[in-house]
């Protein structure tokens, strides 16, 4: 489509949640929902369409050993893309990616920074490994460097004790998300168990990843304080393999580890009955695949989030949480066709008719 085409999108434009137009239109890379005066050189397509799909915890950049190349984190990039996920919050990653930013062909990317870890207590070559006397100055300065989060690694594996163990002591997580707030930055932190969550909820944390360690008794506390989850389902289906590979160094790690594994979906939906925010993330990178976007909303299905719920939480409500627009007047026309209502089966998003990003028809 040349820099002077309309695109015509109609069928069932699915503005919100309770919110359906007819159609809309895409001129100059932007949505109005008023037919162009004279419109030349339109592209119609048609179906049902929704917001770019948001996955809010990926790593463009970041293999299983550290940082790829350029090229390694345009596919990964692409990946994502074609899948329909057009904006990405980048939970932690070492590379640069800022050039990204340059490429309309590209889903917009909100960084987190790099991960913040203690010392030899995450994956090596992922993270800032420090100690809690320096946690308040990187906190500084991934808040400074990301768009709007930091990322701490809020729990590891602990070889002393051979299970996993907070990170953290209390006062330092609070005194560093109090900074990352002072700079205008929310905190989010990778956590599997239990025994880190309280700490980092009462020191002010607002989003938890994965947060398999959620309790009964520890509900009520995230919903009081409105902590999301991101509880990246995909992901903690690799946990039985990890256990089986940790069985005979850690057994206790290990055994720790498919309890969270048996649980998950009732504390996802524990969580989300209890009025936690739970958005979509895959955590794609490091070791799992991009494009897995489709597979995690249908495991929030499976967890027994409504279909509708589960929908919002990859586009209408991920997009106000990170403060990015959906089909709204104006806005970027980034959005996604399909050819059946993802609304009646969520497995429709693994298969996108068309996708629009930047007001261009990328496939």
């Amino acid at each position: 489509m040349n820099d002077h085409a309309v695109l015509h999108v109609k069928g069932r434009i699915l503005v919100g949640p309770e919110e359906v137009r007819n159609e809309l239109w895409v001129v100059d890379g932007r949505i109005s929902y008023d037919r162009p005066v004279a419109a030349r050189d339109v592209r119609t397509v048609s179906g049902w369409a929704l917001p770019g799909l948001v996955d809010a915890h990926c790593h463009v950049g970041l293999g299983p050993h550290g940082p790829v190349g350029l090229d390694v984190a345009e596919q990964q990039a692409l990946t994502d893309r074609e899948a329909g996920t057009l904006l990405i919050r980048d939970a932690g990653s070492p590379s640069d990616t800022r050039w990204v930013d340059d490429r309309e062909d590209l889903p917009k990317i909100i960084r987190a920074g790099r991960h913040i870890a203690r010392t030899r207590r995450y994956i090596r070559n992922f993270a800032w490994e420090i100690e809690p006397e320096d946690l308040v100055a990187y906190v500084a300065q991934e808040a400074r460097r990301g768009d709007g989060w930091v990322k701490l690694v809020g729990d590891w594996i602990d070889r002393e004790v051979g299970d996993l163990a907070p990170s953290w002591p209390r006062e330092a997580a609070r005194a560093a998300i109090a900074e990352a707030h002072r700079l205008g930055a929310r905190v989010t932190a990778h956590c599997f168990a239990e025994n880190s969550l309280q700490d980092l909820v009462e020191a002010g944390i607002d989003c938890v990843e994965h947060a398999t360690g959620l309790t009964e008794d520890l509900i009520p506390l995230f919903a009081s304080r409105g902590v999301a989850i991101v509880p990246t389902l995909v992901n903690i289906a690799t946990f039985p393999k990890l256990a089986d590979g940790g069985e005979s160094k850690f057994p206790r790690w290990s055994a720790h580890m498919r309890r969270l594994h048996e649980r998950r979906y009732d504390t996802v939906r524990g969580a989300f009955d209890a009025g936690i925010p739970v958005f979509v993330g895959t955590d794609a990178g490091g070791t799992l695949p991009h494009g897995l976007v489709a597979a995690e909303v249908a495991e929030l299905v499976t967890a027994g989030i409504p279909a509708l719920d589960a929908l919002a939480a990859t586009t209408w409500r991920a997009r106000a949480w990170l403060g990015r627009p959906g089909l709204t007047e104006g806005a970027p026309a980034d959005l996604v066709v399909y050819g059946q209502d993802p609304r009646a089966d969520v497995r429709v998003l693994a298969d996108p008719a068309h996708i629009v990003l930047n007001g261009r028809v990328v496939r």
